[in-house]
């Protein structure tokens, strides 16, 4: 009750009157008092006599204590309990996000050791609150858990929350940190706002002018004007039309969801279209589904009807570099784009954009921001080197910081367009609503009566979005609003079909919560379900034949489906990295908004936001007025300067604080120095601020192996796993990782994880409850876990490519998308992997790297029969005695030769004859391959370079100290050549390809390596350079060509050198 009053020092008596009676004891007692059970009554009396805070007591050592209380024997056990007391101590960091709204970042750190006995076993409960001490007001509080897992390994624990900031600006803020049971552990330390430097509130909005409405006709092209369904542009389109059709400024809009933006960039497409026909346009949007969506519109209204071609990029579809050169649109994510665009030296596809359309560009401030800070940068950096203007049209939600994301864009006086976030074609109205409670899952559950009789109330008959924050929030919501249907006198009022017509429709789904909740009208959303399931769901609500929808926040970017009225149910999700319940960004809760009111069809939109009422305050402000955009680019800095020193754009230090002025990162140090570290403006401690950053990013990427640092302490060079890092998009984290711990004698499992430590499967989502899943798929895994805790990321991969391998079944949906997110970027990190054992002359490392790829492609483990690759071969089909017959190059052979050799050979298994077509139809797309090996080079003193073929179990003469070349010609024997791999376990297609290693297997080293992906040409030559030692003497190599996607198809060839 005091604490919603917000009464500091009301709240902290009660919560120490509460810890007294918890403990039985008084506050003025010691503290150790606590621990009676324990330590003798006489010797708590003696420290108390002594007056030893248990902070004193953490400070001195047993001996010590045991003197000063005049009892040796008691001086371990009293240390032992002044350190379980439980005790946090916390770093605080203070950013300004406004005038007057501060951004806390609190670093927690238990200090205390954990004892079953005293503390259970799960986890101890604490209090933190932030108050004004001369107003006696708590402007921020919440109740936070240290699990056993955290305590025990000394894990830091991040929190992170705004509080309101008042003028005249007070001196400090006291924080408070303390125990919700023990008493005397209170951590305080003060947040001063003496020299804090708040940002300047000059908000630079544009107004909306009352212009006649633009008809399409203004684009004076019929082709153009046939792509849409309406006769004119809203006001928002026809204010900027000018500018986007007759002038190649660069343009920033920032307009609220659903006010036509993508509208806003296909009419600056079309000037590139009608200006520069061969050029190409880049649209660059934030996620997947964003793509998606463009994707299926613009190949429809660009490509079909424009004939213009439109192509996707991104790490699921990779086009070859003809498709890509031959397009007019291509389509793609930032991480992909950054990744292409950092070799824009060699790629003309990269020099040819004439136009960069930025969707989403508000989300600079989030974790995906700093590519996209990047990304932009360098379209700005290749521009002033080639001279070569590159359009750039930005699009995004209002913000208070457009003028300093106009200039850095290079937007003039034309082109920057920020309207308020209540300028929308359809208006909004906005409902927020608090709700009580502590804990999470209960506080969601008291939501659902009031969001049944808002549907009722605002929209009893029109379209209903609810957006929640987890897949399971979407099944828990739609069961309680079928609860409530159930009770009314028509409970499937919400199905606009007839029975029989839903009841054919349910039988084609898959999902048993989603067949329910159709019957009553109500769809689900969300990653989980098949695309067939989502694809049913999607069009039902379209076409209004279910009138509510529940989905995940993702829908909200990913699917463009307005509705009359929306629900934000919760703006909070669990986060698995940090183990607890964090805020949405301001942005995910404006775009969920966005997608009420529905143009052409509703008068007013309605939101309904449903809070956590402590902070009901916060979203009042935000969600009515432009909020500000931050750089987060200074903790990924070391990666993206690693790429622009591998690109060769960062030669010096010098360099790298040059290249700092061309970001995002520089405008707004300038305005709000105090978010990014910086406690004055004045030149000298700017110029320090850079320079100590610069020095920080090189340094670590020095310490990371990625670069070398001249004497001169100046100049730096890449290294190759520089090279590597930035090719494969790698963070320095991982290479350093690799290069550490790739050795020698490494087997399969103890590379396996070394794999899942990549940092990258650090962001694989550890959901509530799922450390309780890991611990029971585990037990089906083979491979130990070492002690690693089932709440790591890193665990959770391990643990999904050993199902993987095993085939073991997913314990819920969930569990098969993040195995396809681990399957997607285990190739690059592996081929990394390749590499970096490659350069430090592996070759059994080599070869073993390239097992694991095969394993990964096809499914299995390397242990596995290699002919369990085909469909339907499972292992207890086959006979122990028949088993030996089924060598996958051997069944290759047979099936190239005939149906009838094959079919011969497979009727010994118990599988049938169509099960046996089926494997033929599979097997004869595998590549057959001849090898034939050539030596090239000098074999006398003159310069006439010789080709010698490789003869078996016959040794060549070759010059000491001299370079030849090893040439390996393969042609592919099959009909038709195989383009594709067949890896029906795999997440995406995969092309065949080969790996040519050559190594000594007497000294274990790797001599050279070479990629053969070949797909179009029978015939292909791959050449490997090696140089003969200085010595004379016998040397016996061998050729390996193994193949990267299929297991037991590998060959390997002897080769006998005699130096002379």
């Amino acid at each position: 009750m005091v604490l919603r009053r917000n009464n500091a020092m009301m709240s902290a008596k009660l919560l120490e009157i509460c810890q007294m009676f918890e403990m039985t004891q008084w506050d003025f007692e010691s503290e150790l008092r606590q621990f009676s059970d324990v330590l003798p009554w006489e010797i708590i009396d003696k420290i108390e006599q002594r007056k030893l805070s248990f902070s004193r007591i953490r400070e001195m050592d047993a001996k010590e204590l045991g003197i000063l209380l005049r009892n040796q024997n008691v001086g371990a056990a009293v240390k032992k309990c002044a350190m379980q007391l439980p005790y946090i101590e916390a770093v605080e960091s203070i950013q300004p996000i406004t005038r007057t709204i501060l951004r806390i970042n609190l670093e927690l750190f238990p200090e205390f050791e954990w004892n079953d006995r005293f503390h259970g076993k799960t986890s101890v409960a604490f209090w933190i609150w932030i108050e004004d001490p001369e107003t006696d007001m708590i402007y921020h509080w919440e109740q936070f858990l240290i699990t056993k897992n955290q305590v025990v390994r000394k894990e830091t624990q991040k929190l992170i929350f705004t509080i309101p900031l008042v003028e005249p600006l007070p001196s400090q803020y006291i924080l408070h940190c303390t125990s919700d049971r023990w008493l005397g552990t209170t951590f305080t330390t003060p947040l001063t706002f003496q020299h804090l430097i708040i940002p300047h509130s000059h908000a630079s909005v544009t107004d909306l002018l009352e212009l006649q409405p633009l008809p399409l006709s203004a684009l004076k092209n019929q082709s153009y004007q046939s792509l849409y369904n309406f006769t004119h542009f809203n006001p928002i389109q026809t204010q900027i039309f000018h500018c986007l059709y007759h002038t190649d400024n660069n343009v920033l809009l920032g307009a609220p969801t659903g006010s036509g933006k993508t509208i806003a960039a296909e009419i600056a497409m079309f000037r590139v279209f009608n200006e520069q026909p061969e050029a190409k346009v880049v649209y660059i949007a934030p996620l997947k589904a964003l793509v998606r969506e463009r994707m299926n519109d613009w190949k429809i209204r660009l490509e079909e009807k424009l004939k213009k071609s439109v192509v996707e990029l991104t790490g699921d579809v990779t086009p070859d570099i003809k498709a890509i050169s031959n397009s007019s649109v291509i389509v793609t994510t930032p991480e992909k784009w950054d990744g292409v665009s950092r070799s824009w030296q060699t790629r003309n596809y990269v020099r040819q954009v004439a136009l960069v359309v930025l969707d989403e560009v508000h989300l600079l401030g989030e974790d995906r921001g700093p590519v996209l800070e990047i990304i932009i940068s360098r379209i700005n950096f290749i521009s002033k080197h080639t001279g070569q203007h590159t359009r750039l049209v930005a699009l995004t939600t209002a913000l208070s910081t457009a003028a300093d994301l106009a200039a850095w864009l290079h937007i003039g006086e034309m082109g920057l367009y920020n309207f308020r976030p209540s300028v929308r074609p359809v208006p909004l109205e906005v409902h927020i609503s608090g709700y009580a409670g502590r804990n999470y899952c209960p506080r969601m559950a008291t939501m659902n009566k009031p969001i049944y009789q808002a549907i009722r109330q605002h929209s009893p008959t029109q379209p209903v979005m609810i957006f929640v924050s987890s897949r399971r929030q979407t099944r828990l919501t739609a069961l309680d609003l079928i609860a409530y249907l159930g009770v009314e006198d028509n409970p499937k009022q919400w199905v606009r079909k007839t029975d029989y017509e839903m009841d054919l429709i349910i039988e084609n789904i898959r999902d048993p919560n989603l067949k329910l909740c159709l019957a009553f009208g109500l769809g689900l959303h969300h990653a989980g379900l098949q695309d067939k399931d989502r694809k049913i769901v999607e069009e039902l609500f379209v076409n209004q034949h279910i009138q509510v929808l529940i989905a995940t926040s993702t829908l909200a970017w990913g699917v463009n489906f307005p509705a009359h009225f929306v629900i934000v149910k919760g703006t909070e999700f669990y986060d698995g990295k940090l183990k607890r319940y964090v805020d949405m960004p301001i942005t995910d809760v404006l775009q969920m908004m966005g997608r009420a009111g529905r143009p052409q069809y509703d008068n007013m939109g309605i939101a309904l936001i449903m809070v956590h009422d402590i902070k009901k305050t916060f979203y009042k402000k935000f969600l009515y007025e432009p909020f500000p955009v931050e750089s987060s680019l200074v903790d990924v800095l070391p990666d993206h300067f690693n790429a622009e020193i591998v690109a060769g754009t960062i030669k010096t230090k010098q360099d790298a604080i040059e290249y700092l002025t061309w970001t995002y990162l520089i405008q707004r140090l300038m305005k709000n120095p105090e978010y990014y570290g910086l406690h004055s403006l004045e030149e000298s401690s700017i110029n320090k601020f850079l320079s100590d950053l610069v020095e920080r990013c090189i340094g670590t990427l020095y310490s990371s192996y990625c670069v070398e640092i001249d004497e001169d302490q100046r100049t730096v060079r890449p290294t190759p796993l520089g090279h590597i890092a930035s090719y494969y998009y790698l963070q320095h984290k991982t290479v350093k990782t690799f290069q550490e711990r790739l050795k020698g004698e490494l087997d399969l499992s103890d590379l396996i994880k070394v794999l899942v430590d990549a940092e990258e499967f650090s962001l694989l989502p550890v959901r509530h409850n799922e450390d309780l899943m890991n611990t029971e798929l585990d037990k089906q895994c083979p491979l130990d876990i070492d002690g690693r805790s089932y709440e790591s990321s890193h665990t959770k991969t391990l643990i999904l490519l050993q199902a993987h391998f095993s085939h073991l079944k997913m314990p819920c949906s969930d569990y098969i998308t993040d195995l396809k997110s681990v399957l997607d970027q285990s190739i690059r990190i592996l081929q990394a992997m390749i590499d970096i054992s490659a350069e430090a002359g592996y070759l059994v490392l080599c070869l073993r790297l390239v097992q694991l790829m095969q394993m990964i492609i096809q499914a299995r483990w390397f242990t596995d029969p290699p002919v369990l690759t085909l469909p339907n071969v499972e292992k207890h089909l086959i006979p122990s005695q028949v088993l030996p017959l089924l060598c996958l190059p051997h069944l290759c052979n047979k099936a190239l030769k005939s149906y009838k050799m094959f079919e011969e050979i497979m009727l010994k298994t118990q599988l049938e004859h169509e099960e046996i077509e089926k494997a033929y139809k599979t097997i004869i797309d595998m590549p057959v391959v001849e090898v034939h090996l050539f030596i090239q080079g000098n074999w006398s003193d003159s310069d006439e370079v010789q080709k010698k073929p490789v003869e078996n179990g016959k040794r060549m003469d070759i010059l000491a100290g001299s370079e030849y070349t090893l040439v390996a010609e393969v042609k592919i024997l099959n009909r038709v050549i195989p383009s594709k791999a067949y890896a029906p376990k795999f997440s995406k297609p995969k092309d065949v390809g080969w790996f040519m290693i050559l190594g000594s297997i007497e000294q274990w080293e790797l001599i050279a390596l070479k990629r053969n992906t070949n797909n179009r040409y029978r015939t292909t030559s791959s050449r490997l350079a090696f140089n003969t030692p200085a010595k004379p003497g016998y040397l016996n190599w061998t050729f390996y060509m193994m193949s990267d996607c299929y297991l037991g198809l590998d060959q390997q060839y002897e080769i006998e050198f005699n130096v002379i």
